[in-house]
């Protein structure tokens, strides 16, 4: 009987281990998810918009009637 306690005591000691390391993946994934965003979002505000260029200003030209 001892060893059947035993071999259940290990079970539950990998399955443990098992779960604390989807949840540990879990949840550095979702912290790099929210660093990028806000990286992404930071990127975006500091382009400088836009601006015409001679490519654009003669496709404007070309469209004129």
């Amino acid at each position: 009987m001892s060893q059947k306690k035993s071999i259940l005591s290990r079970r539950n000691f990998l399955l443990t281990i098992g779960a604390g390391g989807v949840a540990t993946a879990a949840a550095v994934a979702t912290k790099n998810t929210q660093q990028s965003s806000v990286r992404n979002r930071d990127a975006k505000r500091a382009t400088a918009g836009y601006s015409e260029s001679a490519h654009i200003r003669n496709y404007y030209r070309t469209t004129k009637v």
